[in-house]
C-alpha cells in the first residue's frame, strides 16, 4: 500500500511545476524519469525524493511573509524552507510544462485539499515584459486575487478532492507568464507555494511539454491516480500533535467553471473586467501536447 503523506498543497489547474513534473516522471516508465528537459534537470539537481513529495513546497514558519523574507529567485520554492530539496524548480528557463490560456477569460482554479485548512489563497501573475529566462522576483508580480476559504468539491483526502474558485485572467496578456499562488493558513504559520507556467496564446487549457506521448487530461489524471507512490514522507504534524494523513497524488480532471463558489474572493484592481469575454472550461479530454526532445538528448 502507498505510504500516507502528510504534506499537502499544490496547484492542480493550472498545473504547478512540481505536479506537472511528477506526472511527466511517471507517465512513461512508471519510474521518476521525466522526459521534459526542465523537469529532468530539476530531478538531476534536487533528486527524486522531492518529486515524489511534489505537494510539499512549504514553509512551516511562513506566516504570510513575502518580499524581504522569500528571496527573489526563490519564489517557486518558498525560499527553499521545505523539508525536501526543491531548488531545481526555481530554474529560470522557458521549457517547463506550460498551460495555454486566453487573456481576459475566466478559468477554474483547482487546488489540492488533501487536508482541509482555513486560510487565504493569494494569486499573482507576472507583469508584462517578464520573460521565463529571468529569475522570478517579487517586483515581477502583481496580485490579481485573494480568495478566503474557498469551497471544496470531493472528499477530503481523495483523488477528486480539491478547493476551487473562478479566476478572471487579466486582459491584454500575451506570451509566457507565471501564475504564482501563495496559500496562507489562518490556523497555523505553515504556508504553501506554487508556480504555474502559462502562455497566453488563445489556448483553452492545453498543456505542452508533458509526457513522451500525446495525452488527454483524463489520461494525466489516471497516471497520477494509478501510480503507487511509496516514497512520499510525512513532513508536518496536525493540530492534535499526530501526523495527519493527507494522501497521495491528486488527479487533474478538470472542473467546469460553472460551479458556484461560496468563497470570499477579492479581485484586486489589476484583475480584468469580464468585458464579454468567454468562459474557459477545462474539460477532461482536452489535448495535452508534447514537444519532444531531440533524439539522443540526455536527461
Amino acid at each position: 500500500m502507498p505510504t500516507s503523506a502528510s504534506a499537502h498543497g499544490a496547484t492542480m489547474l493550472p498545473g504547478s511545476r512540481t505536479y506537472m513534473c511528477y506526472v511527466d516522471g511517471i507517465a512513461g516508465t512508471g519510474g521518476m524519469n521525466p522526459s521534459n528537459p526542465a523537469c529532468a534537470d530539476a530531478v538531476a539537481q534536487s533528486g527524486t525524493t522531492a518529486l515524489y513529495n511534489w505537494f510539499a513546497v512549504l514553509d512551516s514558519n511562513g506566516g504570510g511573509k513575502t518580499e524581504g523574507y522569500i528571496p527573489d529567485g526563490e519564489l517557486c520554492t518558498g525560499g527553499n524552507n521545505a523539508p525536501f530539496d526543491f531548488t531545481g524548480y526555481d530554474a529560470a528557463r522557458p521549457d517547463w510544462p506550460t498551460t495555454h490560456l486566453t487573456a481576459g477569460e475566466t478559468v477554474k482554479v483547482k487546488y489540492s485539499n488533501w487536508a482541509a485548512h482555513p486560510g487565504d489563497f493569494d494569486v499573482y501573475i507576472t507583469k508584462d515584459g517578464w520573460t521565463p529566462d529571468t529569475p522570478l522576483a517579487w517586483g515581477d508580480l502583481e496580485k490579481i486575487q485573494t480568495v478566503t476559504n474557498p469551497p471544496q468539491q470531493g472528499g477530503v483526502g481523495t483523488e477528486e478532492g480539491h478547493y476551487y474558485w473562478d479566476l478572471q485572467l487579466p486582459a491584454g496578456k500575451t506570451g509566457k507568464h507565471m501564475i504564482y499562488i501563495h496559500w496562507i493558513r489562518s490556523d497555523s504559520p505553515e504556508n504553501f507555494y506554487s508556480c504555474s507556467d502559462v502562455e497566453f496564446d488563445g489556448g483553452n487549457g492545453e498543456v505542452t511539454g508533458l509526457g513522451e506521448d500525446e495525452m488527454s487530461a483524463q489520461e494525466i489524471a489516471e497516471v497520477a491516480e494509478n501510480f503507487e507512490n511509496t516514497q512520499a514522507k510525512p513532513v508536518h504534524t496536525g493540530h492534535d500533535g499526530d501526523h495527519v494523513t493527507h494522501g497521495k497524488a491528486v488527479e487533474t480532471e478538470a472542473v467546469a467553471a460553472t460551479e458556484d463558489p461560496a468563497a470570499s474572493s477579492t479581485a484586486l484592481p489589476t484583475a480584468a473586467a469580464v468585458g464579454g469575454a468567454g468562459l474557459v472550461v477545462f474539460v477532461a479530454g482536452a489535448a495535452v501536447y508534447n514537444r519532444r526532445r531531440q533524439a539522443g538528448q540526455q536527461d
